[in-house]
């Protein structure tokens, strides 16, 4: 599959924002807070914060680190990251 520039442009702003909202979601259905699942991970809590609001690029390994603590696999974390 070929990508043009303005799918991949798109692809660079609907992805951190699925992958925050995921990562909320899933934080909040927990019962946990930024402040714990921070803690957590090793990251202060307003790095957190702006990774759940698309305010940075999440990396492959903090993503993996962030799905640990919260139990779920990080495919839970990746949910509606498709192409379309």
């Amino acid at each position: 599959m070929e990508l043009s520039r303005k799918d991949i442009e798109n692809l660079k702003k609907r992805i951190p924002k699925v992958i925050g909202k995921n990562i909320r979601d899933v934080r909040e259905n927990k019962g946990m807070t930024q402040t714990t699942l921070s803690n957590l991970v090793g990251s202060d809590r307003q790095y957190l914060y702006k990774i759940e609001h698309a305010k940075v690029g999440v990396s492959v390994v903090k993503l993996i680190i962030i799905a640990k603590a919260l139990e779920v696999d990080v495919a839970d974390l990746l949910v509606d990251c498709t192409l379309n």
